[in-house]
């Protein structure tokens, strides 16, 4: 690998790194990625630039098989050179088949306490904002969400148990027997009930997207999002729910299966009012400046997002159960995608049940059963159960 970053950046950069071998290249893998693998290259500190070129980059390799993510990589890389322009994003030096060279931001990813972090919390939310507002290249209509999760679904229905390591069969001969189509076709159904805007969203925004910069200055101008490989035109409510998902996930965990799921650290209600109060101020600031529709005012009010939260945190959940399932068999990255794969499973599971308890307690303990049974491994679903759990969701919003 050092040989191939190294004839990328002699070709892509010119200049000093023509003059340096790939003994002389400062080379090493950087952790964080769970798409990608990730490269830091740099001069040697006896070189310095001659032509402005840079002396140290990120070489970004797509974890994805190629006739799979094809699309998502162009769609990438366009939004990477649009974002950089508005000081929103790091530089771009290079696309080449199977990955790209980015600007390398001395910084350093947010822990998940930070993501917590009240301060820093109200720093994301109007950051978030400012995304929400831009107008990118791409298609308009909001496909991207159901579009990924079909092609997921399709690759799923390929899937031999066989083909699985043997360590995870048991678990996903069960997950395997779920209905996935039924569920993605009763989200979609269920979701064009509510009356989410359409704006351009990053939709993986994790403590390992969110960067602070080295740098003196305010919090705020040294806050960069990265790995926008997602970004797409989708439904408000899924960006800010899934944001407040990834509360719930630890990615820094050093074992198998490399993360740590915290169930109970969803944020609280007072806490979301605060982000969804922060990031309307200045998402209506922001587009005040522009020249787009404004949004209908009984949909910029904290009581009608905190609405859109609660629904699309089903779509997160199902979103990343199928992402797993397809990564599990294509990614090259080190990670415990089958046991992800069912954490998401139940926790979608367990919002649907959640809402049925609290509504219709006979119902409820009906498919907590069922949710208790799935937990332990013992039998597949109750999916009747699980059906009148969404009937109840359904009434409920």
């Amino acid at each position: 690998m050092r040989d191939k970053a190294y004839n990328i950046c002699r070709e892509f950069l010119s200049g000093t790194w023509k003059s340096i071998s790939s003994r002389d290249m400062v080379f090493k893998s950087v952790s964080g990625g769970l798409s990608n693998l990730l490269y830091y290259c740099s001069l040697p500190e006896t070189h310095t630039p001659l032509y402005g070129e840079p002396s140290q980059v990120l070489m970004r390799m797509y974890g994805q098989i190629p006739s799979e993510g094809s699309d998502t990589t162009v769609t990438e890389s366009v939004i990477c050179t649009l974002l950089s322009e508005r000081n929103l994003g790091p530089k771009l030096y290079g696309v080449f088949p199977g990955g790209r060279l980015e600007e390398y931001i001395p910084a350093r990813a947010l822990t998940l306490q930070q993501l917590k972090d009240p301060e820093i919390s109200l720093l994301i939310s109007k950051k978030l904002a400012r995304v929400h507002v831009l107008q990118a290249p791409l298609v308009k209509e909001p496909t991207w969400l159901f579009n990924n999760m079909n092609r997921w679904l399709k690759y799923a229905r390929t899937i031999k148990v066989d083909t699985v390591p043997i360590k995870h069969q048991t678990m996903a001969v069960k997950l395997l027997t779920v209905d996935l189509a039924a569920e993605v076709n009763w989200l979609k159904e269920f979701l064009a009930k509510t009356e989410s805007p359409i704006v351009f969203c990053h939709n993986d925004l994790q403590e390992g997207n969110i960067l602070f910069m080295d740098a003196p200055g305010p919090k705020e101008e040294n806050m960069v999002f990265i790995d926008y490989e997602y970004c797409a035109y989708n439904y408000r409510g899924f960006d800010i729910a899934n944001h407040f998902c990834e509360w719930m996930y630890d990615y820094s965990y050093p074992e198998h299966p490399y993360f740590k799921a915290l169930p109970g650290d969803y944020p609280s209600v007072e806490h979301q009012r605060l982000f969804i109060a922060r990031y309307l101020t200045t998402y209506t600031k922001c587009l005040a400046m522009t020249n787009e529709p404004k949004q209908p005012p009984n949909m910029c009010t904290v009581d009608y997002v905190l609405h859109e939260a609660r629904v699309f945190t089903l779509a997160s959940h199902l979103f990343w159960t199928l992402w797993s399932i397809f990564n599990a068999h294509t990614s090259k990255i080190k990670f415990g995608y089958w046991v992800c794969l069912l954490n998401y499973c139940h926790i979608y599971t367990e919002k649907i049940v959640f809402r049925a308890i609290l509504a219709f307690f006979p119902h409820g303990l009906l498919l907590n059963i069922a949710l208790y049974k799935l937990t332990l491994h013992i039998v597949t679903p109750d999916l009747q159960a699980l059906t009148e759990g969404k009937k109840i969701y359904t009434y409920l919003y």
